[in-house]
């Protein structure tokens, strides 16, 4: 580190403690005039908040009961900011405030009080603000957002005195926000604090300089982390729902505060809309890739009501590494880009080539995913390529990553240390279909593999055609005395599975009593178990098509996935049939 880093370090740590220092010896009362130039005494507007309100839980909350991430804990008259936590998820959800939007749907005067006497109780107790989980960047930013925008419940027929306080530490939370920008995690939860700045700055009084300052902030991380075609530079579809339920109502804050939006503000959200439609199935669902989990549909519901295009979902995304071929009421969308920058790669995963397809609203083939609450039980397998629906080499990972816990706390997560370099897609149309052509080289480095995939879609959808083959480059060879491979084909936990008796083949029955039939050429097939990580309620037991071959005997392996009518028979058997209840594990 040079001398001038040195020093610039030590300005902004001396600074730092400088403003602490003033504003305990003043008793906080200068913490308005240290966040903000001018005087700024007044909430002048708040936010709409888009995510679905609950008044139910109100009584819940009124009863002392805080129900999130799988969770409840009763507080039984002592604080819920003392308790114990049972779990960082809950923690995440409890001092995101995210929860008051419940009591304000319930819009009651007792809701407005109980609402108040929450508020007044995170704010009397300091011991609050030295939580490690309330100071991380992400939780502060919610915080500060949900403080903003349900600041008409709690500030409601309140006494001035209370105003004045709930301002104060209003200002406390913005300033951390601030403090937070200098050792920020990148992609979604500098995005996050970055939009949290904007909307501080929109709501209350005095600000234009500040305005000017976050938009121009806002602007230049937008352009950097949205790609060209929409989608994020982490590649996780999840972070398009997490950032556009935030990024639509700034862009309704800007026009009530009659200030014109920033322009890379309106350009975001126009080329990140159509690729909600990009990753759905049939049934709503994203596909999951890169640590989408469970998707949030009533959030999806939300955020496509404010797409006006209303057209079909586009087919390549280059700059996000993805593709989607659609054919009748067949759907498959594939991974086919390299791991993110390896500072937004902590929740990447290892699925180079792997596919999802769905048939009209039942989905057939899936990766595993990434649950939504307890990630860190899961993290090392749903990150691993034989969590996905392509081929695994040699049982290892075609990206290696960080996790060690030490490693994780110092970079932020898991990032992913090394993967595909060269990932390729050729789509073309043929007389039959549409072919997709690709090939990664994660392989290369270490066993001196590559992995093609070729996959071919019937114009009615009816059959999917593909090949496997995994070789070295042309002139080479593998390394290592053993070229094993598998080939994983992840099924949804509601179909149902069974191996045909030539063992060749899996019959694969549909919720809505559609018959596919996977086959595979010149290969035995087995029917082994699997686990769907992203349910809604928890991790499913569901089963996998595997086929295991060794590369320097049989390099490719071609297979079909072919929808079928089933004979009476079948379907007479299937209806008489027991039906085991598919319960988490």
């Amino acid at each position: 580190m040079s001398v001038a880093q040195r020093r610039r370090i030590s300005t902004l740590v001396m600074n730092r403690f400088a403003r602490n220092m003033l504003a305990r010896a003043s008793g906080g009362s200068v913490a308005l005039s240290r966040v903000w130039p001018g005087r700024t005494d007044r909430l002048i507007i708040a936010p709409h908040d888009l995510r679905t309100a609950d008044a139910t839980r109100a009584a819940e909350i009124y009863a002392g009961r805080f129900v999130f991430a799988g969770k409840i804990v009763n507080c039984h008259g002592r604080s819920i900011f003392d308790l114990e936590p049972p779990s960082e998820d809950w923690e995440v959800a409890l001092l995101g405030f995210g929860w008051l939007r419940h009591l304000r749907a319930a819009d009651t005067a007792l809701t407005r009080a109980n609402a108040r006497a929450l508020v007044e109780d995170w704010i009397a107790n300091p011991a609050n603000k030295r939580r490690a989980v309330a100071r991380r960047a992400d939780v502060l930013a919610r915080r500060v957002i949900s403080l903003l925008s349900q600041a008409p419940l709690v500030l409601n027929d309140t006494d001035n005195k209370f105003y004045r306080r709930y301002l104060r530490a209003l200002a406390r939370e913005i300033r951390l926000l601030r403090y937070t920008m200098v050792n920020i995690p990148d992609g979604v939860p500098k995005l996050q604090v970055l939009i949290a700045l904007c909307y501080a700055a929109l709501c209350l009084a005095n600000q234009a300089r500040q305005i000017r300052s976050a938009s121009k902030k806002l602007s230049d991380e937008l352009q950097r982390q949205i790609l060209p075609d929409g989608g994020h530079i982490s590649r996780n579809p999840g972070a398009l729902i997490e950032l556009l339920i935030d990024l639509l109502p700034l862009r309704q804050t800007f026009a009530a505060r009659n200030i014109a939006p920033p322009p890379a503000l309106l350009n975001a959200i126009d080329r990140m809309m159509p690729m909600l439609r990009f990753f759905r199935h049939g049934d709503g669902n994203f596909a999951l890739f890169n640590g989408m989990s469970a998707t949030p549909s009533d959030l999806l519901a939300t955020l496509l009501a404010y797409d006006d295009t209303h057209g079909a979902p586009m087919a390549n995304m280059p700059h996000t590494g993805f593709q989607r071929l659609d054919a009748g009421q067949t759907t498959l969308i594939i991974d086919t880009g390299p791991p993110p920058p390896a500072g937004v790669s902590h929740d990447a995963h290892a699925g180079c080539l792997s596919f999802e397809l769905s048939s009209g609203i039942s989905r057939i083939v899936t990766n595993c995913g990434m649950p939504t609450t307890g990630r860190d039980n899961w993290r090392p397998f749903a990150r691993g390529t034989a969590a996905h629906s392509t081929l695994t080499y040699h049982e290892t990972s075609s990206c290696q990553f960080v996790e060690m816990s030490a490693m994780k706390r110092l970079l932020h997560g898991s990032p992913v240390t090394s993967g595909p370099v060269e990932v390729e897609s050729y789509r073309e149309i043929v007389q039959n279909g549409t072919l997709l052509t690709t090939s990664h080289d994660g392989y290369l480095a270490k066993f001196g593999a590559i992995h093609r995939r070729v996959l071919m879609v019937a114009n009615d959808g009816a059959r999917i055609d593909g090949e496997d083959t995994l070789s070295p480059p042309q002139g080479g060879r593998f390394k290592g005395a053993d070229a094993d491979f598998a080939l994983r084909f992840h099924l949804h936990p509601a179909v149902k599975a069974s191996r045909l008796s030539d063992a060749r083949g899996v019959m694969l029955v549909l919720p809505n009593r559609d018959v596919w039939t996977f086959e595979a050429l010149d290969d035995k097939v087995d029917l082994e178990d699997s686990v769907f990580l992203a349910g809604n309620d928890g991790p499913r037991r569901t089963a996998q098509i595997v086929i295991r071959q060794d590369a320097r005997q049989a390099p490719s392996i071609r297979w079909s996935f072919v929808r079928s009518t089933a004979s009476p028979a079948v379907t007479n058997a299937r209806r008489n049939a027991r039906r085991e209840p598919e319960l988490p594990l």
